[in-house]
C-alpha cells in the first residue's frame, strides 16, 4: 500500500509517517521519500498522487483563533483540501483520511457534544474545516473512495507547540499564576492516540463515509491541567490561592481593547481566557461504539511523554 502523508513535517505528520511512505512537502527537506507539491497547485498534486493508494491529509493552516485570517483558512483548509481530493480521485486513490477539528462544529457551551451537535462553526478556521469535511464526503461518493473525517480537540505530546506547552513555559518561568477551579470540562487527546485512530479508520470498512471525534474519554478543568503540569515540572503544588475568574475575564476584555488599538491580538484576551476557564467537551462515543477505538494515554502519562527528561519521576 503506497501512502502519501501531507503535513509530514508537522507535529502529527511526523509521528504518522513510516518508512516507505511519501511525504508531500513544499521543499525537499525530509529524510523520507518526498514529493514536492502545494495544496494550491493542482498540477503538483496530480503528480504527487500518481501511484498512491492512501492519503493521510494532515496539512493545513492551524491558527484557530477568531482573529486569524479568514481568506487563508478558506484557501488552504478548504480549497487546498478540495484540490487534493480531485487529484486523488482522478489518480485512483482508494483511501483518504482528513484531519479536521472539533472547531468544525458549533460551540457546545457547557454540554459535551457529539458529531451530531446542531449549529454551525463560528470561526473562519471552523467554517473552512467544515466545508472541507463536506468535500471529503462528496469526493468519497463521486470517486468510490474510502473516506473518513477525524475531528480533533487540543492535541498534545512531545514536540508539540500548543496550549499545554505554552502553559508549561509560563508555569516554569513564574508568569502563569494558578487558575481558579471553574468546573469547566475540556477535551484533549495525545498525539499517539491520534496516530492510532488514523491507522484504524483507514483500514476499517465501517469507517467509510463517517466523521468521528477523536478525544480522550476524560475531560479536565483548566485547574486540573494546571495542577498536572505543575506536578510534572516541580514539587507538588502547595499554593492556597488562585487568580479569581472575574479578574482573568476582565483582563481578557482589556486585552481585546488593546489588541484592537495596536491591530494585533495580545496573549491575554477574552478568547485565551475562555480556553482556560470555559468548557469545550466532545464525546468520542461514536468511534468507540462503531470501531472499538479508545484513547489509551492518560493525562499524567501524556504530560510525562510531552516533557521527556524534564518531567519528574
Amino acid at each position: 500500500m503506497k501512502t502519501l502523508v501531507t503535513g509530514a513535517t508537522g507535529f502529527i505528520g511526523r509521528r504518522l509517517l513510516q518508512p516507505g511512505d511519501t511525504a508531500l512537502t513544499r521543499a525537499v527537506t525530509s529524510p523520507h521519500d518526498t514529493v514536492v507539491g502545494d495544496l494550491l497547485n493542482p498540477t503538483s498534486l496530480a503528480v504527487a498522487c500518481n501511484g498512491i493508494d492512501t492519503i493521510f491529509h494532515c496539512a493545513g493552516y492551524a491558527h484557530a483563533f477568531t482573529s486569524s485570517d479568514p481568506d487563508t483558512h478558506w484557501r488552504i483548509n478548504f480549497e487546498g483540501t478540495r484540490n487534493l481530493l480531485m487529484a486523488a480521485g482522478n489518480s485512483g486513490v482508494k483511501r483518504f483520511v482528513f484531519l479536521s477539528s472539533v472547531k468544525a462544529m458549533a460551540e457546545p457551551g457547557d454540554e459535551c457534544a457529539d458529531e451530531d451537535w446542531p449549529g454551525e462553526p463560528i470561526t473562519p478556521y471552523g467554517r473552512a474545516k467544515r466545508a472541507a469535511e463536506d468535500a471529503v464526503l462528496e469526493a468519497g461518493a463521486k470517486f468510490s473512495m474510502h473516506v473518513v473525517n477525524l475531528r480533533l480537540p487540543m492535541v498534545y505530546g512531545r514536540g508539540g507547540r500548543g496550549n499545554l506547552e505554552r502553559m508549561v513555559a509560563g508555569i516554569r518561568s513564574g508568569w502563569f499564576p494558578p487558575l481558579p477551579e471553574t468546573g469547566n470540562r475540556r477535551s484533549i487527546v495525545h498525539v499517539d492516540d491520534v496516530v492510532a485512530a488514523l491507522r484504524l479508520v483507514v483500514e476499517a470498512p465501517a469507517a467509510n463515509g463517517r466523521t468521528y471525534i477523536v478525544a480522550s474519554p476524560n475531560s479536565y478543568s483548566g485547574r486540573d491541567i494546571y495542577d498536572a503540569l505543575s506536578r510534572a515540572i516541580s514539587v507538588v503544588p502547595t499554593y492556597k490561592w488562585s487568580v479569581p475568574a472575574v479578574v482573568l475575564r476582565t483582563g481578557g476584555c482589556m486585552g481585546d481593547v488593546l489588541g484592537r488599538l495596536i491591530n494585533r491580538p495580545l496573549l491575554l484576551n477574552s478568547e485565551s481566557v475562555s480556553r482556560l476557564l470555559d468548557s469545550a467537551c466532545y464525546s468520542p462515543a461514536r468511534i468507540a461504539r462503531e470501531l472499538g477505538w479508545r484513547a489509551d494515554v492518560e493525562l499524567k502519562e501524556g504530560i510525562r511523554e510531552m516533557l521527556g527528561d524534564e518531567a519528574l519521576s
